[in-house]
């Protein structure tokens, strides 16, 4: 079983940085790739990146050019950095790590953008 803990979020201007973290425990030997997710009121789950066992990455067409996931294999970590944030990137981000089987999700970290 996969546990999963983001953090990172918070209160960011227009234009501004974060980065998100998302860190996992238990069973990570077994994980294929991981993944970002976003959910903003009244809006449907939008998948944001993912990342590959192999270091493949795919993005939403809303967040090339601004967002970059990447991973730690060694701290078993997979980051978000956010750059060039817009009011519409405010949502609740949530990591996914999936397995031949599973996918595992954690409880999420909020981001608000503000003007």
């Amino acid at each position: 079983q996969v546990q999963l803990v983001e953090s990172g979020g918070g209160l960011v201007q227009a234009g501004g940085s974060l980065r998100l973290s998302c860190a996992a425990s238990g069973g990570t030997f077994s994980i294929n790739a991981m993944a970002w997710y976003r959910q903003a009121p009244e809006k449907q789950r939008e998948l944001v990146a993912t990342i590959r066992s192999g270091g493949l990455t795919n993005y939403a067409d809303s967040v090339k050019g601004r967002f970059t996931i990447s991973r730690d294999n060694a701290e078993n970590t997979v980051y978000l950095q956010m750059n060039s944030l817009k009011l519409e990137d405010t949502a609740i981000y949530l990591c996914t790590a999936s397995d031949r089987y599973n996918t595992y999700w954690g409880k999420g970290t909020l981001v608000t953008v503000f003007s």
